[in-house]
């Protein structure tokens, strides 16, 4: 059963039902938002999902981590503990990016644990594959691509990531505008190292119609990917970049024509000052489509805490539109993450878009907050943990001063501004 064209008919399925009440909107708004293009719900026709989740304008921002096995790397089980630790840190999706070991039985396991949509990169498959048994990443086809698709579409993957954006032009504006960087996407390195190969054009872009007929069979939402992302300050918003997310507005509207979901990623490492100009570039150039940001990284020598300059770059790009976040875990472009560097990486992820809610006026968050301090007015301990985005670090943190009187903090004592206060001035309660 296809999203759009449900919505289209005006039928809500137990989907967009779930979205709309975890959400506190109508469920008129969700189908809206799907036949406009500008809310996509990720899920497959194949698939049970438990926390399906809306992405969009007007939606609380959501927030994805990134989990998966490399050629070094190659252990399943740690995998699906880093998945447990995402889901209990409160990740609104997840993306398996695994290029070593048995990537089959990895994807399904990811899917068979995961209670939230699942999202995978299928070139990273087929580009494998290829090294595998023909020696060389250059000797994948047209066809090894399209095949991996399939596959995991047909395995119940709610959205892929695709990179159909690169195409044969651009390697001329890479040329004449050259990078400090080049391209630092895995995607789209591949796919440009395929094309100058063979000297073809890239067949994600060449058969946008063939994706679009298996996302179509599927309902496999399509995520545009930003094959020519910046990888540092120096190369933010330069032409190459630009223009890829030209063809990415193009391909939008084939999407939407063809009853698609889409949505479109955005870049890495963007200065602070050029985060809002990024988001309102993309949006409109692709018709208010979601976006979908890594990050973006504000600064280039945050190593170890590149978690805490993707969590300032997020809510800058959230608060001025973005609508869905991948996290940066604090290994980030050192080493992959472990079970706690992937928690860190969920929790100030859902800061920095939940910073970004209430910049945009979502209710549920500003009350949430006013909850939070009507709890620490009243030396509410237990309220407070209960209130905090991260319950388990505030219950760590919390220290009272003797158990016979949990008044005060260990911090102020006697000194508390509260109590001082409390019975002097008027206070609302509400």
């Amino acid at each position: 059963m296809n999203a759009i064209s449900e919505a289209k008919k005006g039928n809500a399925g137990e989907t967009v039902r779930r979205v709309a009440r975890e959400e506190g909107v109508a469920e008129e708004t969700i189908l809206a938002g799907l036949v406009s293009g500008r809310v996509v719900v990720p899920k497959n026709s194949s698939r049970a999902v438990e926390k399906p989740c809306g992405i969009g304008g007007g939606l609380r921002v959501k927030v994805n981590a990134n989990i998966g096995t490399s050629r070094e790397a190659v252990d399943p089980e740690a995998e699906y503990r880093k998945l447990a630790a995402a889901a209990e840190a409160g990740a609104d999706t997840v993306m398996d990016l695994s290029t070593g070991g048995d990537l089959n039985a990895i994807r399904k396991a990811i899917l068979a644990r995961a209670g939230v949509p699942v999202g995978t990169v299928p070139i990273y498959q087929a580009a494998a594959a290829a090294a595998e048994r023909r020696g060389r990443i250059v000797e994948m086809t047209a066809e090894d691509i399209f095949s991996a698709v399939e596959d995991h579409a047909r395995d119940g993957v709610d959205f892929v990531t695709v990179h159909c954006g690169v195409i044969s032009r651009i390697i001329e504006t890479l040329r004449a505008s050259p990078r400090l960087m080049g391209v630092v996407s895995r995607g789209g390195a591949f796919l440009l190292e395929w094309m100058l190969h063979h000297g073809k054009e890239n067949p994600l872009y060449s058969g946008f119609d063939r994706l679009l007929e298996i996302a179509l069979r599927h309902d496999l939402t399509l995520s545009l990917g930003d094959g020519l992302r910046p990888g540092c300050l120096d190369d933010a918003t330069d032409p190459a970049q630009v223009e890829e997310l030209v063809v990415l507005g193009e391909l939008v509207r084939r999407c939407r024509a063809a009853g698609v979901q889409v949505m479109v990623e955005g870049p890495g490492h963007v200065p602070l000052d050029q985060v809002e100009a990024n988001v309102r570039m993309e949006k409109a150039l692709c018709d208010g489509a979601p976006f979908y940001v890594l990050g973006p990284l504000v600064t280039d020598i945050a190593a170890g805490w590149d978690h805490l300059a993707c969590a300032i770059g997020g809510a800058a790009a959230a608060a001025a539109g973005a609508d869905y976040l991948c996290y940066v875990t604090p290994s980030e472009h050192l080493s992959l993450p472990g079970e706690e560097e992937v928690r860190q990486g969920v929790v100030a992820t859902r800061i920095a878009a939940h910073a970004a809610d209430l910049a945009r006026g979502n209710p549920r968050a500003r009350a949430r907050d006013r909850r939070m301090a009507l709890c620490r007015r009243r030396r509410d301990w237990e309220g407070q943990v209960e209130n905090s985005l991260d319950s388990q670090s505030a219950r760590r943190y919390l220290k009272t001063t003797g158990e016979e009187n949990k008044d005060y903090c260990s911090m102020c004592g006697e000194y508390c501004s509260m109590k001082i206060l409390s019975r002097r001035i008027p206070l609302r309660d509400s």
